[in-house]
């Protein structure tokens, strides 16, 4: 292995797909150097297919779209450096489910020079936004034996959803999991998908003390149970690449699929007393719990903190947004679909650039945006909102200074910055691509949480989940 001493990082996230190769820095065991990443745009949004005529609020992605954009990150990798890799860590976007049939879930095809994964029997991934389940069908689901309690576009909600409103979808199908979870099930060539904790958790119905599904409960509500993975101690290796891939050998160690979120945060988290403020297409705020800790074991849907589990089997305090970079995309369509049908065609990007240029110039408002067009899980139908609306604050710059104000206002309501230094929090790092390319959002963090704020480069979960096999490569060194 001391050839193979690169580690494949990959992150199948909502809007995109990243790959990174690290190795560890020389003499510094808890340092790495990042030797090539790349990124591919998924561009995977589909119709909802799951129901005949299909879901109303549901949101889907095509698979092999984002499979189609993970081979180009491979492909776009130095090939010298694949060659040395002795591991592969991978995470991805929480909360959302696919399914597949066991026996037929992927086809291995020689992609020009490099053997290539390909979908075969697999659904649609149902993502984490998808807002089909209503509050009334989430009432009428049976109370969890968890402290996290379940929302729409969480993976047992939404297989409750299909079992009473599509059957027989969910009876082509023998396996289910997240996207990241399938990607690792067809490299290892599993005959059942592992989970993680951490993405489990994250699709409700599951017990964190006792590392388990609430069995009795799902199979007294008449839900599908063994469709449900076996679960994992995330950091422990899933399996071995059951073929070469592009030019990584076969039989390279795989770990455990890990949460987008977790390996975020990894990435990001150098000391204990650090809590990190993810920016993306939502938003997270997160930090560590202290050992020992354990939440209550009675879920409270109002609660606007949820508790994570992380590794070692302690947790993470978490104000997960669904309001983020999200918000600002929307607003920017809809500023590009107002010119067009005034006969006026512009690329988004220059729009995005301009409205965050005028926000800029613009540092105070009294315009107030509560920007939560998506409703959040613990207010699902509390929309947006603006109010103080007067005639001096109708500017270009007035409005985006108040829809990023209220982003982040958004979220320091759910976890203010006086809890953050009670759990001993001394400094804030940012990150997160809608973070990294805006000015003014960093402006209201700084406004909103009085800490030590460290803006690095935009970190994300592909180098989180590499870090986590080059640490675990390491410790079994050491021992």
């Amino acid at each position: 292995m001391a050839s193979r001493s690169v580690i494949l990082g990959i992150d199948l996230g909502t809007t995109s797909v990243k790959a990174a190769l690290l190795e560890a820095a020389p003499g510094d065991p808890s340092g790495f150097v990042v030797l090539a990443s790349c990124a591919r745009a998924a561009r995977a949004e589909a119709a909802a297919e799951s129901a005949a005529g299909g879901a109303p609020g549901g949101r889907e992605q095509d698979v092999s779209k984002i499979i189609g954009a993970l081979n180009e990150c491979l492909a776009a990798l130095p090939p010298q450096q694949l060659r040395r890799v002795g591991g592969i860590g991978v995470s991805g976007q929480m909360h959302g489910v696919m399914f597949w049939k066991t026996d037929q879930g992927c086809t291995w095809t020689q992609g020009g020079a490099a053997p290539v994964v390909e979908p075969g029997a697999v659904s649609h991934l149902v993502t984490w936004q998808d807002g089909r389940c209503s509050s009334s069908f989430l009432a009428s689901l049976p109370q969890p034996e968890s402290h996290l309690s379940v929302a729409t576009g969480f993976g047992c909600a939404t297989i409750f959803w299909l079992s009473k409103n599509s059957p027989e979808f969910l009876k082509s199908y023998s396996a289910a999991g997240t996207i990241q979870d399938y990607v690792v099930t067809m490299l290892c060539g599993l005959p059942r998908p592992l989970m993680s904790d951490q993405n489990a958790a994250s699709w409700g119905y599951f017990n964190t003390r006792s590392q388990s599904w609430n069995l009795d409960i799902l199979r007294a509500s008449g839900f599908p149970v063994h469709l449900l993975p076996d679960i994992a101690e995330p950091g422990s290796v899933a399996g071995r690449t059951s073929h070469a891939w592009f030019e990584i050998p076969k039989g390279t160690q795989v770990g455990v699929a890990l949460g987008d979120l977790q390996a975020s945060v990894y990435s990001c988290m150098a000391q204990r007393t650090d809590a990190v403020l993810n920016i993306s297409t939502s938003v997270q705020l997160a930090a560590s719990m202290p050992a020992g800790f354990q939440p209550a074991q009675i879920p409270d849907p109002t609660a606007p903190v949820a508790y994570f589990p992380y590794f070692g089997r302690t947790y993470l305090g978490v104000a997960a947004s669904l309001n983020g970079g999200n918000v600002l995309a929307t607003f920017v369509h809809m500023l590009v679909q107002w010119m067009a049908d005034l006969g006026l065609e512009t690329e988004e990007s220059i729009v995005y650039s301009r409205v965050i240029q005028a926000a800029a110039q613009q540092r105070d408002t009294c315009l107030t945006i509560r920007p939560t067009v998506l409703g959040e899980r613990h207010l699902p139908d509390q929309l947006a909102s603006v109010t103080r609306i007067s005639s001096s604050d109708l500017s270009l710059g007035h409005v985006t200074r108040a829809l990023c104000r209220g982003i982040v206002q958004n979220l320091h309501s759910m976890l203010p910055c006086q809890q953050l230094k009670e759990w001993g929090v001394e400094r804030l790092v940012g990150s997160g691509s809608a973070l990294s390319r805006n000015e003014v959002l960093k402006q209201e963090v700084q406004r909103a949480f009085p800490l030590p704020v460290s803006f690095g480069q935009d970190v994300d979960a592909a180098v989180g989940a590499a870090l986590v096999m080059l640490q675990r490569n390491h410790n079994q060194k050491e021992s």
